[in-house]
């Protein structure tokens, strides 16, 4: 009781009794992509029938297929999906989420979006880290035009949201089929200038140089599936955190995953995410994606942990109030019916939380599906 705030507070305090089990900093989702309407099935039985994620793509299927429901929704409703995912992640032991917008691809509808996932955070306990993906890919109506539309994000999307702060990253999806280097980086340009920070898909499917996004002190790069040595020694050299994202490997039948040893062993920072999305991931176990990375990406337990917790604080860049437990830190924790720390990606498929703190606010996920939360 030498604490003076536990002890003007000790009858407001709740004691949980973790005897038995273990005890976590609560996940950090550092890459999800929660504000949509459908499913994406069709892609889902063509992928089993032997077509790629490209093919899928170019036959109208992929982000281009969930983006009408998108745009025909009311915010209400997407904000109540939002929100579901965000409840769903908490049973699992995750605190703190990044979520993009992406499936409007219209400057009104990337607006509703990320006022949906505003809308949905202010109804959950834990924390949300909102995040413009305007350029996801290149709506239908603009194709072949992608630098027309690069500039509706530059010119209309980007200044909107910095006005009414609804985001704190800008993403670009910088790949084959989506937005070329040069275009990503006149949005990295103009998001600077509003303040805002940096993100961006690349490297999974096809190898993009690095060096020109990293003069613009990114923030995180995802996915980085197809990275060569000579950029794995340049990312080495910044802070710029690689958040790695197995699910969609795992999801696309891939038989590479993200080169975990060769970033780890050159000393590279690497985030664990769960990627959460209807077409490539629809999972919001990070328990499973720790699973994927020891037993795919040769990642050991514990470095698993520290990807999923403290590094992907670094990917948000809260590491000052995330992804430890410390004094002085936000009270984000999960609570695990396991005996050692390397049970949670050992028991694959597998939820083994028990109870999780967000905030200082614990959900017990086993509860029901609209968890009974209650105050500390």
């Amino acid at each position: 009781m030498r604490d003076p705030w536990i002890r003007k507070n000790r009858k407001q305090i709740e004691e949980i009794d973790c005897r038995g089990q273990v005890v976590l900093p609560g996940f950090v989702d550092s890459h999800t992509h929660p504000a949509f309407i459908t499913t994406r099935l069709l892609d889902f039985e063509k992928r089993i029938a032997g077509a790629t994620y490209e093919q899928i793509a170019e036959a109208g299927g992929g982000i281009q297929s969930s983006v009408d429901p998108v745009r025909k929704t009311s915010r209400e409703e997407l904000a109540e999906r939002v929100l579901n995912a965000l409840r769903e992640m908490a049973r699992q032991g995750t605190t703190t989420v990044e979520a993009k917008s992406g499936y409007g691809l219209t400057v009104e509808s990337e607006i509703k979006s990320l006022q949906a996932i505003g809308q949905a955070a202010r109804r959950w306990p834990g924390t949300v880290v909102p995040t413009l993906l305007g350029a996801h890919v290149v709506p239908k109506e603009y194709r072949d035009r992608s630098q027309a539309y690069a500039e509706i994000v530059c010119k209309e999307m980007i200044p909107r949201v910095a006005k009414r702060n609804l985001a704190r990253f800008v993403d670009v999806f910088t790949e084959r089929g989506a937005f070329s280097l040069p275009d990503t980086e006149k949005i990295f340009d103009c998001a600077t200038r509003q303040g805002l920070g940096l993100r961006a898909h690349v490297c999974q499917l096809s190898e993009t140089p690095l060096r020109s996004l990293l003069n613009f002190n990114v923030t995180s790069l995802d996915h980085l599936d197809q990275i060569n040595d000579a950029d794995i020694s340049l990312l080495a050299k910044t802070d710029t955190v690689a958040t790695l994202v197995p699910g969609a490997n795992y999801f696309l039948g891939l038989e590479q995953f993200p080169p975990a040893r060769r970033l780890i062993d050159s000393g590279v920072a690497v985030a664990l995410a769960t990627d959460y999305n209807p077409g490539s991931s629809p999972t919001t176990s990070m328990p499973f994606v720790l699973s994927l990375a020891c037993t795919h990406m040769r990642m050991t337990p514990a470095e698993a942990i520290s990807a999923s917790t403290i590094n992907g604080a670094w990917a948000l860049r809260l590491q000052d109030r995330k992804g430890s437990i410390e004094p002085g830190k936000d009270a984000d924790l999960g609570v695990f019916d396991v005996q050692d720390y390397r049970e949670i990606p050992y028991w694959f498929a597998s939820n083994r939380c028990a109870l999780t703190v967000l905030n200082g606010v614990t959900n017990a996920p086993c509860i029901c599906s609209n968890p009974d939360l209650r105050k500390k």
